[in-house]
């Protein structure tokens, strides 16, 4: 069984950063593809970046230049880089695994961006 906890989410002024942590427990982490995803109120979960066992990465062309996500296959941990955040970039931040089609999520970590 795997378990997902975010962290690192908050309250930020446009323009700002956050960096969220999604720390996994459980085995197999260092093959295991992990998305990061968001839902914001009235709308669907979209996918927000995603990084591969081997480091192949994929953005979302919304936030494409601005969010780097990244691993520590050390720590069991998938890192998600927010910079020059906007107001539309404000919902709950889930982390996902995916390993050979099985899928397990984070209970979700809100962002608010805000003046």
């Amino acid at each position: 069984q795997v378990q997902l906890v975010e962290s690192g989410g908050g309250l930020v002024q446009p323009g700002g950063s956050l960096r969220l942590s999604c720390a996994y427990s459980g085995n197999f982490f260092s093959i295991s593809r992990m998305g990061w995803y968001r839902q914001a109120p009235g709308k669907e979960r979209e996918l927000v970046a995603a990084i591969t066992g081997g480091g192949i990465t994929n953005y979302a062309d919304s936030v494409k230049g601005r969010f780097t996500i990244s691993r520590d296959n050390a720590r069991s941990t998938s890192f998600l880089q927010m910079n020059s955040l906007k107001p539309e970039d404000t919902a709950v931040y889930y982390c996902k695994s995916d390993r050979l089609g099985v899928n397990f999520w984070g209970q979700g970590t809100q962002v608010t961006v805000s003046a």
